[in-house]
């Protein structure tokens, strides 16, 4: 899988490093909705990216969508709270980001969804992380991606102006305030020729 990763060239360094996430710009959405990025925050994020390629547990899954069970096109794999994550620097990822947003989010970040992208074809919909308590309360969801950038799209819900932000080679989006229930987000499909991507969804207790 990693042979095919469009490398950076910014990031050529095999050493791992997950720093403290200094420099984040936040850009308000509306409706209490907002969202913090810090670009290449995950230092040697295409080591990070074949380390995972290549131990994590990959699976397909397949879900009914209206009359029929269809291919979910992405490959998946989740961590709990009582899970030991695949690759340390993912761990200390997780302590950074809830350290850093320990006063604003009031608890820490517990899980860990990872999703590999393989190629343009495979995609997420529109959706907000409703299940549990985010379909009630404010909450965040920090977004690390790893290999080929990706455009990830948000949008009010209803429909509205699409916000786009390409995220790739390290970059980091942390969803927060009302941003799960009042707007959507996808990684739509794409004709263009890709490499793959992971992204790695940290989340606290109770978010899915």
């Amino acid at each position: 899988m990693s042979d095919c990763l469009q490398g950076s060239l910014f990031d050529q360094s095999d050493v791992i490093r997950v720093g403290p996430p200094r420099g984040l710009r936040r850009t308000v959405l509306g409706d209490g909705a907002w969202i913090d990025e810090l670009p290449g925050w995950v230092a040697g994020a295409d080591a990070l990216f074949a380390a995972l390629a290549e131990s994590v547990p990959w699976r397909a899954e397949r879900r009914r969508m209206y009359e029929r069970v269809v291919d979910v096109p992405r490959l998946l794999a989740y961590y709990g709270a009582a899970d030991e994550l695949p690759h340390p620097s993912l761990a200390e990822a997780r302590d950074r980001l809830s350290e850093h947003y320990a006063a604003e989010l009031g608890e820490p970040f517990v899980s860990a969804g990872l999703c590999l992208y393989r190629d343009g074809h495979d995609s997420v919909a529109w959706h907000g992380d409703r299940n549990g308590r985010g379909a009630r309360e404010n909450t965040m969801v920090a977004i690390a991606s790893v290999g080929t950038p990706r455009d990830l799209l948000l949008r009010p819900r209803g429909g509205g102006e699409t916000v786009r932000r390409p995220l790739g080679h390290g970059d980091l989006i942390v969803m927060g305030g009302t941003c799960q229930r009042t707007w959507e987000h996808a990684i739509p499909k794409t004709t263009r020729a890709t490499g793959p991507r992971i992204s790695i969804q940290f989340r606290p207790r109770g978010i899915g």
